[in-house]
């Protein structure tokens, strides 16, 4: 997928299923190559505020429509894999993201969503702190008894490259702690960044010497910490603010503010600009302050970083998927440029969409060279919007149109018009194609029973004959939060499957034997040699035990992202149980599909999937041959010391009084229960609250525990 390249689109709350599907799709698969160039290569082809911009769409197409959970879905991805250049360090408290907003009403949604998951009045005081959000590279820095033992970069989240050496040439950290209120265990986290004036001079001394410049600050930083010769990281200006921490054997401060103090009085820069703010107001004010200062601040930052100031209501608000929900970053506007539409291509997609891609005339917009922009689908291409309202006026986008594209809003680079004026004379309306560029077959928009409209996305009926679905679903399968097969990219994909190497997921595993009886091995090709046969083959080994929340993720079955996927894993433990229920749950009044349904955060659409991709015969001579090559290993519970309810399946019915019920089904994950929608006889613990109805006497029939709030308090405490 063109790593640049945008959706353009209608708004979210004007879109069908079946659009919010077919675009889900489309921005999981270009916000992953994002990651990949910019966590791995470190050289990213897009800004900060597009890549944002980016993931905003998604996370509100998601919110809409909640079951929307594909294959490719990254709403718990955090940065990428960990380079195999350094050792692992395992973060003992994961290093998440942070949740973007771009405007004034998403900072007051922030608040007020808050305030309701806390059943807060508007009267109660509610204080955040507010501090610049710097563009360099997130790090952790381990302390123990107040001296650095380890630094670690973010990783994906959960695991990060080895970086000690090279963190400890940068002036900014100390190696031991100053104070006596120093904890034994302290993990700090912040950014390493590089100031405009040192970027300058480093890239006039790379220029010099003939080697490449480094096209930001950010890109420079990112390449100076993470150097094999701590000596080169050594003679680059490193700078580092502290902003955060993760494993604390003590906690020196209650509240957010007081442990920037805390940070700064033991030896960190904490940003000057980090400030207390008890309102909307004062919170809007100092994101103007900031931005109006923006240029001379002589380094970069890419918005404001909002947290509510309270640790006991940090606790309280905890994570939601990949960003915990008591901090937003509230990003600064990008901007607009002019640029030609060269042409238009498609894009066949996994699940056989016809994707339309526009290709530009290479234009910056806000320093980033932009020549690429997913055109959505055909209707979006007539100019016809959604809920009868026309998008762009209602004019159509044809190849040689002068087209104007924003890097803010919805989704970035966005076509926001057509300048009709320079259209040239000869410029013909765009029609999709109706067979397939890939395989030659129909390419169809399907008519949704239930609603009688036209999907708005064309689709290749295919399937599996089609290379172009087939491939996708192949380097889904070895993605990252997949097996994750390192040397198994995209472009290896393409050449294994042209040879037939590689036509099935099975077939990667049985790649070393088949090449070792070949008369035409992979180490004697043109581009090989022993070494790296080995190293793909070493990779693919040590992917034959693979998690079982990975083993599902990898399968692709539609509307099955990484939270689903997850979930499913949790709820049955093993793959054999899932694969039991499954496919009895074909029957919609069998207790297998009454189970099925009745997970948390598993709705009809996604449980329908499922048991429509375990009816067809070919994935299931699929899975036995993939069985027989890896082992999957189950699910393990949370750790959660002493709860009485790991394990245990809970529904919260009624109005609860005490705390939201959103709160409360928070409380219940974090001590290791499950939380259902919906009651069964898998049901251990009904939590009921007045006006209880069905669910309530669901329970009494199934001789399922029922406790109102009290008695769930006395069970758990207050987690």
């Amino acid at each position: 997928m063109p790593a640049d390249k945008a959706t353009l689109l209608i708004p979210v709350d004007q879109l069908t299923p079946q659009e919010a599907r077919a675009e889900h799709d489309a921005l999981g698969a270009e916000i992953t190559e994002h990651d990949r160039r910019y966590y791995e290569e470190d050289a990213p082809s897009v800004s900060d505020a597009e890549y944002d911009a980016l993931r905003l769409r998604y996370e509100a197409i998601e919110a809409r429509f909640p079951e929307l959970k594909t294959p490719e879905s990254l709403t718990q991805k955090v940065g990428s894999k960990v380079s195999e250049k350094f050792g692992k360090i395992r973060h003992r408290v994961p290093m998440l993201s942070l949740s973007n907003g771009f405007t004034d009403e998403e900072v007051e949604e922030f608040v007020e969503r808050i305030r309701r998951f806390l059943n807060l009045g508007p009267e109660t005081p509610l204080v955040f702190t507010a501090d610049p959000k710097i563009d360099g590279l997130s790090l952790s820095l381990r302390y123990e008894n107040g001296r650095l033992v380890s630094a670690a970069t973010r990783g994906d989240g959960a695991e990060g490259e080895d970086v000690t050496a090279n963190a400890r040439t940068v002036d900014d950290i100390p190696h031991v702690l100053n104070g006596p209120n120093v904890p034994d265990v302290f993990e700090v986290r912040g950014e390493v960044y590089l100031s405009h004036a040192d970027f300058t001079a480093i890239n006039a001394r790379q220029e010099a010497a003939g080697k490449p410049l480094f096209a930001n600050p950010r890109n420079a930083a990112a390449g100076s910490l993470r150097q094999l010769d701590p000596a080169i990281t050594a003679s680059r200006p490193l700078c580092f603010f502290a902003y955060a921490w993760g494993e604390a054997s003590a906690m020196p401060a209650d509240t957010q503010y007081g442990m920037m103090e805390c940070l700064r009085s033991f030896g960190f820069k904490v940003n000057p600009l980090t400030r207390r703010c008890e309102s909307i107001a004062d919170m809007l004010e100092h994101y103007r302050a900031i931005e109006t200062d923006r240029a001379n601040l002589g380094y970069d930052i890419d918005g404001v970083v909002y947290k509510v100031d309270s640790l006991s209501l940090q606790q309280r608000l905890g994570f939601v998927s990949r960003s915990p929900r008591w901090a937003l970053a509230h990003k600064f506007p990008a901007q607009k440029a002019v640029t030609v539409l060269e042409d238009i291509e498609i894009n066949v997609g996994r699940t056989g969409s016809l994707n339309p891609i526009a290709r530009l005339k290479p234009v910056t917009v806000g320093g980033v060279v932009v020549s690429n922009a997913t055109l959505h689908n055909e209707d979006y291409i007539k100019g016809i919007g959604g809920n009868g309202e026309k998008i762009r006026n209602g004019i159509d986008i044809r190849i040689g149109d002068t087209v104007v594209i924003n890097r803010a809003g919805d989704v970035i680079p966005k076509v926001l018009d057509v300048v009709l004026e320079k259209r040239p004379a000869d410029a013909k309306p765009y029609e999709l194609p109706t067979t397939c560029p890939a395989c030659g077959s129909h390419a169809v928009r399907e008519v949704n029973p239930r609603t009688g409209k036209e999907d708005a996305v064309r689709r290749c009926t295919g399937g599996l004959i089609c290379p172009a679905q087939a491939r996708e679903r192949l380097k889904h399968f070895v993605s990252r939060n997949a097996f994750d097969v390192e040397g198994m990219g995209e472009q290896r994909i393409d050449e294994f499957y042209e040879e037939g190497l590689i036509q099935r997921p099975q077939d990667i595993f049985t790649l070393q034997a088949r090449n070792a009886r070949s008369l035409k091995r992979l180490e004697n090709r043109e581009g090989w040699g022993q070494t790296s046969a080995k190293n793909l083959f070493d990779a693919i080994e040590a992917r034959r035990s693979v998690a079982l929340n990975r083993f599902i993720f990898a399968l692709g079955i539609p509307h099955i992202g990484e939270t689903s996927a997850r979930l499913l894993a949790r709820h049955f433990g093993t793959f054999e149980h899932l694969r039991e229920v499954a496919k009895a749950a074909a029957d919609p009044d069998s207790e297998a599909h009454a189970e099925l349904t009745s997970i948390g955060g598993i709705g009809p659409v996604v449980a329908e999937a499922v048991v429509e991709f375990f009816k067809e015969g070919h994935n299931e001579e699929m899975l036995d041959a993939l069985l027989a090559e890896v082992t999957i290993e189950p699910m393990e519970a949370p750790a959660t010391a002493n709860s009485p309810v790991a394990g245990k399946t809970v529904v919260f019915t009624g109005s609860l009084e005490q705390m939201t019920r959103e709160e409360a089904k928070a409380m219940a994950e974090r001590l290791g229960a499950k939380v259902a929608g919906s009651v069964s006889k898998k049901t251990d613990i009904v939590v009921a609250g007045p006006g209880a109805g069905s669910k309530l006497a669901k329970a009494a029939e199934l001789g399922v525990q029922v406790m109102d709030e009290d008695g769930w308090f006395a069970l758990v405490g207050r987690g």
